[in-house]
């Protein structure tokens, strides 16, 4: 018998999972860390948090694991997951500069605009997949050089999230094709780093950990690196993947047709390819999938399960409360709220541009709102409406995917939203399909340890890996009576931003006006 960990480094937590090799989840521990935003617009961490989070939940999982009889030597490899984008700049010495800037922060809108006039975003897209967007790591580099050069001038590493975590278990600077996918420095088409684009911003390729597939072993575990964790010494490292294409593989999102929607922090639709797909207009992402020889397209909503998140802290410390005292998740008693509102809220939409967005708007200045509030309206249709709006964004996402061809036949969702059986009816509703839920709730950590095990020959392939783990459980149907609802309200809120967006603009000049913008 043997175990994988799969170690995830998500935007609000780090997590730590333990699995046979079977798929069955023996221990999983979560350490939580937060989120600076000194700024409007900006979104950083301290890398240390995430270190401090990956040692604190590994050595939990693997205490709950030895009580179940596992022991760490049992453990034959580690796989590691994380949040995208983010910039990890080291100096020399291996030291942190700076917070790490994160994939959700907004600062580099001027630098985007001076790459896509210099650069052209054509050229952009066509050596890396993607145009320019605040959220991709390489404009935020471009913005530490314009903005805060005596940083910019100490970098000799740049890493991404968990790869900085790679770097602190192993010693070696290492990344995989699927996270540097969203850099915006990987020539995404053959899998390595971009030269033209590397020369047009003068980034040295030095600074720039080697590029491996996602289950290629690039390291061990080192004595100190052990020392702290409670790994054994030794254990193989794998390159891993960015939480998106993890997930995915966690769900079995491997093969073509198979669409996965993910709702977390941000949402994601997530769709396998065996060639590269390219939205020439940029509002879909072009990556290296975690599984050789594939790509997938995506589709984001910044704020998906982050809109949920912020009704939680902002509208609802009462019922924090009550959650935390009668032990219930504070979510469930949100979407059982909901349940008692119908479908289309009575004429509430919410807008879930509290980040910005991404697909299809492209818009890091846009706004969330609530649209159609009215004396009758009482906080339960606020939540569902905010469950709504984000499922109608989802679909917007889902719709490009179709736009350009890539076939659909199965949509699987995972992620913390699927925990909700109304969450997610109201997918198969909106989307009008048929949708199952992954048995397994790890998502990314399950992902990154079956990457694992196809690394040390567990299993012989990413695929089979899948085929020998991933479990579907409940599957929602659409009911045409809501379906019809869904649909006169989609009509509405796809009309809302290009409507809106001179006012989310104004508003944002003002702020800048008054100075409460730094450093655009």
């Amino acid at each position: 018998m043997a175990y994988v960990m799969g170690i995830d480094v998500g935007t609000s937590a780090t997590k730590t999972a333990i699995f046979q090799d079977n798929g069955r989840m023996v221990s999983s521990s979560v350490a939580k860390y937060g989120l600076s935003q000194p700024y409007p617009g900006w979104a950083e961490q301290n890398p240390e948090d995430w270190w401090n989070a990956t040692v604190e939940s590994a050595r939990q999982a693997i205490a709950d694991a030895e009580l179940l009889g596992v022991k760490p030597y049992d453990i034959v490899a580690i796989g590691l997951s994380g949040q995208m984008h983010g910039a990890v700049c080291l100096d020399a010495a291996g030291q942190v500069i700076r917070p790490a800037i994160i994939w959700c922060d907004q600062r580099s809108d001027a630098q985007c605009d001076w790459m896509a006039k210099h650069l052209g975003e054509t050229n952009i897209i066509k050596w890396t997949g993607n145009p320019p967007l605040p959220n991709l790591t390489a404009t935020k580099l471009l913005w530490l050089h314009d903005k805060e050069p005596f940083n910019y001038d100490r970098i000799a590493h740049v890493l991404l999230p968990k790869d900085y975590i790679r770097w602190m278990l192993t010693g070696n600077y290492a990344t995989d094709v699927s996270d540097a996918s969203g850099t915006l420095l990987l020539d995404v088409r053959n899998r390595q780093w971009s030269s033209a684009m590397l020369e047009s911003l003068d980034i040295p390729l030095n600074w720039l950990p080697t590029v491996f597939e996602s289950q290629e072993v690039v390291g061990h575990i080192t004595r100190n690196a052990a020392y702290s964790t409670g790994i054994m010494e030794g254990t193989p490292v794998v390159a891993g993947a960015g939480d998106q294409a993890a997930g995915a593989v966690g769900s079995g999102v491997v093969e073509p047709g198979v669409v996965s929607c993910t709702i977390g922090t941000s949402g994601v639709v997530f769709a396998s390819t065996e060639g590269m797909w390219l939205d020439s207009l940029g509002r879909l992402h072009s990556f290296c999938h975690a599984v050789p020889g594939m790509w997938h397209v995506m589709g984001v909503t910044q704020a998906a399960g982050g809109s949920l998140q912020w009704f939680r802290r902002t509208l609802s410390p009462c019922e924090e409360e009550v959650a935390r005292a009668t032990g219930e998740d504070v979510y469930d008693y949100l979407s059982r709220e909901a349940e008692t509102v119908p479908p289309g809220c009575d004429g509430l939409l919410f807008l879930p541009y509290l980040m910005g967005e991404r697909t299809p708007h492209l818009d890091p200045f846009a706004r969330g709102a609530f649209i159609g509030l009215t004396s009758r309206h009482k906080r339960a249709h606020l939540v569902r409406a905010i469950m709504e709006g984000v499922t109608h964004s989802l679909r917007d996402c889902l719709q490009l995917i179709e736009e350009l061809g890539v076939s659909v036949e199965r949509v699987l969702v995972s992620g913390g939203g699927s925990r909700s059986s109304l969450w997610r009816q109201m997918h198969a509703d909106v989307f009008g399909r048929e949708v199952a839920v992954v048995a397994s709730a790890e998502g990314a950590a399950f992902g990154a340890a079956l990457l694992a095990g196809v690394g040390v020959g567990i299993y012989s392939t990413v695929q089979d890996a899948c085929r020998s783990t991933v479990r579907l459980a409940d599957v929602s149907k659409p009911c045409d009576a809501d379906r019809k609802v869904y649909d006169q309200m989609y009509a509405i809120y796809s009309r809302l931003y290009p409507q809106l967006s001179d006012v989310m603009h104004a508003l944002t000049d003002s702020e800048k006006a008054l100075g409460m913008f730094k450093g655009l």
